[in-house]
């Protein structure tokens, strides 16, 4: 049974709600301009003292106090809103459903897997956006989550819709000239500083992709897979630009002999992308709109507000926004009560979905199970990541066992996320704390978690040790907006460098009182990984295996966000001459 696309069962309901959300809105917005206007990121400051502009200071007190009567004067209305809005959350269902027709791709879902016998690989990509509120985002160093979101959406669907054989690091203005783009430019209609990080080459790259490009997507579609040896020769004689000590798209020298990309553009094919932090409902609703005519089937708005299913009351929702190429056929949310702090205000926990992926040669229907998650964020708090990795691994298994069908086969089974964990926390030295407990990491609970027992982390060499051609996605928020990862291209050549990226990756966290020795003598400089995409195979029908075919570090939000985006193309062969399937 297909998924509802409306969270309420029926239009009343839904109505009521729309009414109590737009009778807040207005407070809230005043609200959040009071508080923006007052912080600024580096940027700001820095364009400020280029231009010698010194009237911020009145900019800043004429603002606030006009925001903050505004407030004042709308808060009754969002008072009488929020009376109505608390109680319908009961009636909600925890995610939104939009479901639109994409030719290109469902036309070909039920026979991609009924090919033949050689399987088939599906995509994979996560990226956290800090879409929060723009007071909220400003403290950590972003700003116009509106214009973000919208770029946002426009890069992924260029860059997974660029012809396959396009290196990944060609310029955003050349490929932005072969996509034949249909729309004036957006910095047209909401104009940025010329230096802007938003404005530069972005405005000449992005063009407003609400366009059925169904000739490049077909095109797309039938070019040689990029992951193919061949693509990947091609990838490493085109990156000349990698500076001395650069890595890029070459086959790790280890056991399981993983290829992997460092790439200024999203990896083409995608077929799932997960994003977090999408907390702000219009920022999502954009990005809904801009993925939906390429992925057709999105859950957005993932979450619970009020006081429904957790300890404390929840303002904000998950933050999970999941797109898909393929049919939704089941999908379940389930929220961590144990949150603490700042931490709490926001429901996060664990998206499971299960998508129909094909139909095999005994009509048997082709399954793939995607769990999406964000885990407590303070570094601190290891013993609240680690109950919640706890009660993921539960969720997980109690919907695959409600859902799973006999007629059906699983394909796949994935799990991505930000874990707000590293696993290159080093042992911490410290000559004054001899005791119990000392030398040990920040990390180090998480990462010894059985968790990683049953799902395989392709970047991690064991707990506490990465492998050694990973880098961290974890950017230093100071330095945003420095030159060297201002662009795709500046911050590919950046973090390829392990002398460089030091100064833009977060290094690993020492526990207080403790001194970090980092990296270990002889092991690479990595960075803080706090965004994974796992895969598990015990799950998976018997006479199919999964094997990775490439992982792939995304630079192409430079500017835009404080992560670097992880995508993985994991492929699914048939393992035996005479499968079940």
């Amino acid at each position: 049974m297909a998924l509802r696309e409306s969270p309420f069962s029926n239009q009343f309901v839904a109505g009521l709600h729309s009414v109590a959300w737009w009778l807040i809105f207005p407070c809230f917005w005043f609200l959040d301009r009071l508080i923006a206007v007052c912080i600024s990121t580096t940027f700001e400051k820095r364009l400020r003292y280029e231009q010698e502009c010194y009237l911020n200071p009145l900019r800043v007190f004429f603002g606030a106090i006009l925001f903050l009567c505004l407030f004042l004067i709308t808060a009754p209305i969002a008072l009488l809103g929020f009376v109505l809005w608390v109680p319908l959350q009961a009636a909600r269902r925890p995610f939104s459903y939009h479901r639109q027709r994409v030719t290109t791709r469902e036309d070909q879902v039920d026979g991609d897997w009924a090919l033949g016998r050689s399987g088939g690989s599906f995509g994979f990509v996560t990226a956290n956006l800090c879409l929060l509120p723009d007071s909220l985002a400003r403290f950590n160093n972003l700003s116009q989550t509106q214009v973000r979101s919208r770029l946002i959406g426009q890069l992924i669907i260029q860059g997974v819709t660029r012809p396959a054989d396009l290196p990944s690091s060609t310029t955003q203005e050349n490929m932005h000239c072969l996509l034949t783009p249909t729309h004036p430019s957006y910095g047209a209609t909401e104009s940025q500083p010329p230096s802007s990080p938003l404005n530069t080459e972005k405005q000449t790259a992005v063009r407003d992709t609400n366009v059925h490009t169904k000739d490049v997507i077909i095109d797309v579609r039938e070019d040689t897979d990029p992951t193919s040896a061949d693509s990947l020769v091609m990838h490493e004689d085109s990156s000349q630009s990698c500076p001395s000590g650069g890595r890029t798209s070459q086959k790790s020298k280890g056991l399981d002999d993983i290829p992997w990309e460092v790439s200024a553009l999203f990896p083409v094919n995608v077929d799932f992308v997960l994003l977090e932090e999408a907390f702000d409902r219009r920022a999502a609703r954009r990005l809904k709109d801009i993925l939906s005519p390429f992925f057709g089937h999105v859950l957005y708005d993932v979450g619970l507000y009020g006081f429904q299913g957790c300890s404390s009351f929840k303002f904000f929702n998950s933050g999970i926004f999941f797109a898909s190429r393929y049919p939704i056929l089941e999908a379940s949310f389930h929220c961590f009560p144990n949150g603490r702090g700042e931490d709490s205000l926001a429901s996060k926990g664990v998206l499971s979905v299960k998508v129909l992926v094909g139909q095999t040669q005994r009509l048997k229907n082709a399954v793939g199970f995607f769990n999406c998650t964000h885990l407590h964020a303070p570094e601190d708090d290891g013993p609240i990541r680690y109950e919640q990795l706890d009660m993921l691994s539960k969720w997980i298994s109690e919907f695959q066992a409600q859902t799973k069908k006999e007629d059906e086969i699983v394909v796949f089974d994935v799990l991505c996320g930000d874990f707000n964990f590293d696993n290159c926390s080093p042992r911490a030295l410290d000559s004054k704390l001899q005791g119990p407990g000392s030398g040990n990491p920040v990390d180090a609970l998480e990462q010894k978690h059985s968790l990683f027992d049953s799902y395989k982390d392709p970047c991690r060499a064991g707990p506490g040790k990465e492998k050694p051609w990973v880098i961290g996605t974890l950017l230093e928020q100071p330095t945003l907006y420095d030159d060297a990862v201002s662009t795709p291209e500046r911050m590919k050549m950046s973090v390829e460098s392990e002398v460089v990226r030091k100064r833009f990756i977060a290094p690993p966290v020492a526990p207080k009182g403790c001194v970090l020795e980092y990296p270990e003598p002889g092991a690479p400089w990595v960075g803080r990984r706090i965004d994974y995409v796992l895969y598990r195979e015990a799950t998976v029908s018997r006479h199919l295996r999964t094997e990775v075919e490439k992982i792939t570090f995304v630079t192409q939000f430079a500017g835009l966000t404080d992560h670097i985006p992880v995508g993985m193309r994991l492929r699914v062969s048939v393992d035996t001459e005479e499968p079940d399937v």
